[in-house]
């Protein structure tokens, strides 16, 4: 079924179906194998929210259907609809008196992680949910080398803002493994980020810690 954008254009999901081969390559995965990053994620945060350690959720898409048949009386199939906004973020909540705004990306590089996975609306989304002392971040997932990273929006910004004046239009694994923090598949939950937000969470009190002293 096609979706729009609000300008008219052809939406293309970014974060294709990956080969179930593919998707079942860690043995960390247990017995979930071949779940997608978003079915990980959704799984993990009802696992958050079952025992009140977080609240977070995807959002909702916002569509304005356009064309509905028929086949039964007890059915209808939509076969084609838009965006009624540009979408931002995938998923927000709230931690432990927290603002969590993310992202969920994976790619099939093994060096580096593509900017043209992300649009400037979702960028600009973190932007602003930065100035806001939000915590925004994106999960990335390299699927041919099965690691997951929590990835601060601060330093992506940076990369994205490089990019367009000429700078170079992905982000190295080196430098990911750097300024991110790496989550490794478990039993429950599946992707235990929020053990990575906490680390994250650490450094920016640090960070501002050092601000304020000087």
């Amino acid at each position: 079924m096609p979706f729009h954008y609000p300008n008219g254009n052809l939406y293309h999901n970014d974060a294709k179906a990956q080969p179930k081969k593919q998707m079942a390559r860690s043995h960390t995965r247990f017995d979930n194998r071949g779940m997608s990053l978003e079915e990980e994620i959704n799984d993990s945060n009802q696992f958050y929210r079952a025992r009140d350690i977080a609240v977070i959720y995807k959002k909702p898409i916002p569509l304005q259907i356009v064309k509905v048949d028929y086949p039964k009386r007890s059915a209808a199939v939509i076969k084609e609809a838009y965006f009624r906004q540009p979408s931002t973020t995938d998923y927000n909540g709230v931690y432990q008196g927290h603002y969590l705004d993310f992202e969920a990306k994976e790619t099939k590089n093994k060096a580096s992680f593509p900017l043209k996975n992300f649009h400037e609306h979702q960028i600009e989304h973190m932007r602003h949910c930065l100035r806001q002392a939000g915590i925004c971040f994106v999960i990335m997932r390299f699927v041919s080398l099965d690691r997951l990273f929590v990835y601060p929006a601060s330093p992506l910004i940076t990369y994205w803002d490089q990019q367009i004046k000429g700078g170079r239009k992905s982000i190295p694994l080196t430098e990911i493994e750097t300024a991110g923090f790496e989550v490794h598949y478990a039993l429950k939950p599946r992707i235990p980020y929020l053990a990575a937000i906490d680390r994250l969470i650490a450094t920016l009190t640090i960070n501002k810690g050092d601000h304020h002293g000087q």
